[in-house]
């Protein structure tokens, strides 16, 4: 069976591989729990910030061109069958990506000081503390603005055209804002993660 044939074959065989090369790299010193947080971390944020790319890249130009084309099939499918999904994976992996970066906060910092440094900038850890507030910042738009005016303007719950026109605005705006926050933030996580000054 080829394990590249479905989702959960190709994450298992990923995970898989990156267990065989730490401990071919690490010298068969073992796998901390630390490890395994950072790990979670990184997998659900690439999911997250994919599909914040995704929807600013993609999905948003898609619909309008769907809109816009009165001979083609228009943008119900998209908004019927791929951005319900795509959303629930969005938020989902905002959620865990940002637990799973406090829980490593706290076990860098050597308990919830760690967690509480990194949030007031202190103690070395300014630069991943400014990655933790933005990406803070960015799981509130999801969860707050983004999801709760998607579901008007996918229909999901009910809503007046006046009313899905301004959740679209701010479903937009704040997605806009994510996309713009995550290039700082991402370059907080990557900067700290390799010992670089900010």
């Amino acid at each position: 069976m080829n394990p590249l044939k479905t989702v959960t074959g190709t994450l298992v065989s990923g995970l898989i591989l990156a267990i065989i090369f730490t401990f071919m790299l690490g010298g068969g010193s073992g796998i901390n729990g630390l490890q395994i947080v950072v790990w979670i971390h990184a997998f659900v944020g690439i999911i997250w910030i994919g599909l914040l790319y995704y929807f600013n890249f993609v999905q948003v130009q898609a619909m309008a061109a769907g809109l816009a084309d009165s001979d083609g099939p228009g943008p119900a499918a998209i908004g019927k069958y791929v951005a319900p999904r795509a959303l629930l994976w969005f938020r989902w992996a905002a959620l865990i990506t940002w637990l799973t970066g406090a829980s490593a906060l706290a076990q860098l910092g050597g308990g919830m000081q760690g967690l509480i440094n990194a949030f007031m900038l202190s103690d070395g850890m300014a630069v991943i503390g400014m990655g933790a507030w933005m990406g803070t910042i960015m799981l509130f738009n999801v969860w707050v603005l983004i999801w709760p005016n998607q579901k008007k303007v996918l229909g999901i719950v009910e809503a007046t055209d006046e009313a899905k026109a301004k959740a679209k605005v701010i479903a937009g705006t704040a997605s806009r804002v994510n996309t713009m926050l995550s290039i700082p933030m991402l370059l907080g996580m990557t900067a700290y993660a390799h010992g670089l000054p900010f």
